[in-house]
């Protein structure tokens, strides 16, 4: 016997009713983020205390769990990471003093596998200069940047059709010191990291307390002559980052462990210093060293760690002046935090604890910026680089 029910005065077919009711729930659905998508996450190690190169996880960005993948990529040294603009290359800085008999470390480049995880080299050259300490793409993902630690240079390398490494396009060395006599004798180049409009490579020089500025021509990937901001003496610059809007430039003092903001100017790349904040803990009174930092997407939020306190010190940003207000340091579960990295979604932090052998997750609150344990660690020796990358599944529900 067929139901009906009375709906405005008109009898309407209840099974038909239930028809239209279940298309719209599933429309509902379907426009609705699908939470929970697995994103591969890589990581590089030292390699000197077991590890044998770059290791690979598959991250729920709904649960917070990490599950092995395994080796991916037996590499020496593979201590900073960086993907191509599509995220079908990864790009490794070999930090080893020599490559083939000569002083020079290497650069090393892999088509990536995102269904199994597994990378497959493509090619490796030199970086004509020892222990690349930091690499990283232009905009247009046409060539590879690496700042080599050591004697204080930067290289850039052409990245052919099939995602493997050309010759440098340009090779510079820095020149100078500044007050520390243990660390700054000499230049000490690292990090480099490309303007949002891809006109200017800014590098981070520890030795001789500058930010250089140059020129990028991303038709030859040459760089041309630099202009530079100058840092407290004694400061150690690490790594920076550009805020989401381009306003601002957040750059981590290694030594002092302190962050200097910037305001940038794009029409000519210039910085022009704005504030200087500690990372530390005010009761803070042992010895620590700062080294990485990163933006929330929202641009709300900065995270630095420190290396001796052994915390991610929480910051908020003000949008309109770029300054930052302490939230606050949060201990890293471990020793030697020298890398994290945020998830795509922007709802978790990864730390990687170099001394002491894991990686943790920690739940990230984007409302307040906090952190907290998520109670998910893993043990992997000597992790020192985190790199997220989202699979085509999980960015086609994004």
């Amino acid at each position: 016997m067929t139901r009906h029910v009375r709906i405005e005065g008109k009898i309407v077919d209840a099974f038909y009713l239930l028809l239209i009711f279940l298309a719209i729930a599933s429309g509902i659905c379907a426009a609705q983020p699908v939470a929970g998508k697995e994103d591969l996450v890589y990581v590089g190690t030292y390699t000197d205390h077991g590890s044998k190169g770059i290791y690979s996880y598959r991250f729920d960005s709904k649960t917070g769990h990490l599950t092995e993948i395994g080796l991916v990529a037996e590499t020496e040294n593979p201590t900073f990471l960086a993907l191509d603009t599509h995220q079908r290359f990864l790009y490794a800085a070999n930090e080893i003093p020599t490559y083939m008999g000569q002083p020079t470390g290497a650069v090393s480049a892999f088509a990536i596998d995102s269904g199994t995880g597994k990378l497959s080299l493509l090619n490796q050259l030199s970086s004509r200069s020892p222990g690349p300490a930091y690499i990283s793409v232009d905009r247009t993902g046409k060539y590879v940047l690496t700042a080599n630690y050591p004697l204080g240079s930067v290289t850039v390398f052409p990245i052919l059709d099939n995602g493997g490494l050309g010759d440098p396009s340009a090779f510079i060395q820095h020149k100078g010191s500044s007050v520390n006599a243990d660390r700054q004798t000499g230049p000490h180049a690292h990090a480099i990291e490309l303007s949002p409009d891809n006109r200017f490579a800014l590098v981070a020089d520890l030795g001789i307390d500058q930010v250089l500025v140059y020129p990028f021509d991303q038709s030859t990937g040459r760089l041309g002559e630099p202009h530079t901001a100058k840092i407290d003496p004694g400061s150690g610059p690490r790594h920076l980052r550009f805020s989401p809007n381009g306003k601002f430039v957040y750059l981590i003092n290694e030594m002092l462990s302190n962050v200097t903001v910037f305001s940038y100017d794009a029409a000519n790349g210039g910085l022009s210093k704005v504030q200087t904040i500690s990372t530390l803990p005010k009761d803070f009174a042992g010895k620590s060293s700062a080294a990485e930092i990163q933006i929330h997407p929202s641009g709300k939020f900065l995270y630095a760690s420190n290396r001796g306190d052994d915390s991610i010190a929480e910051f908020a940003i003000d949008e309109t002046k770029g300054t930052l207000t302490p939230i606050e340091n949060v201990a890293t579960q471990g020793k030697t935090p020298r890398n994290f990295a945020l998830d795509p979604s922007g709802s978790w932090l990864l730390d990687a604890n170099q001394d002491s052998n894991n990686i943790v997750v920690f739940r990230l609150d984007q409302k307040t910026g906090r952190l907290k344990p998520a109670g998910e660690t893993v043990q992997l020796a000597s992790p020192v680089c985190i790199t997220f990358v989202e699979t085509i599944m999980a960015r086609k529900h994004k």
